[in-house]
């Protein structure tokens, strides 16, 4: 038998804390001095540049290196291997559905724990 997570009833401090930290942060957001905006000056399109990257074109304004397509590459290889992963990793039920990898806290219970 499994219970439900109980809620964390904490102290007013903590919440009192957590609302102090909040107005800071909304403080030092709003007087915050960003500056002028900085870009790329004389560019005419950085999504052309950023395509003439890939392929390791010489048209593009921006200099930059040859190995984005490389890179692009590497990263869709490692996406299907985490997706990959994650099948693996699930136990397959015999009703045909997908069986968590834990016991449900089954072993705490039998060990005296305190639910």
């Amino acid at each position: 038998m499994t219970t439900r997570p109980r809620l964390y009833k904490g102290g007013k401090a903590t919440g009192i804390a957590a609302l102090a930290l909040f107005v800071v942060l909304v403080a030092v957001f709003l007087t915050a001095d960003f500056g002028e905006m900085a870009g790329f000056g004389g560019v005419d399109g950085i999504t052309a540049t950023i395509g003439y990257a890939m392929f390791n074109l010489d048209a593009g304004t921006l200099p930059s290196e040859g190995f984005l397509i490389a890179f692009e590459i590497i990263d869709v290889v490692l996406i299907a291997a985490l997706a990959a992963a994650v099948m693996l990793a699930r136990r397959e039920g015999e009703s045909g559905g997908f069986l968590p990898l834990t016991d449900g806290g089954k072993d705490e219970d039998r060990k005296g724990g305190d639910r």
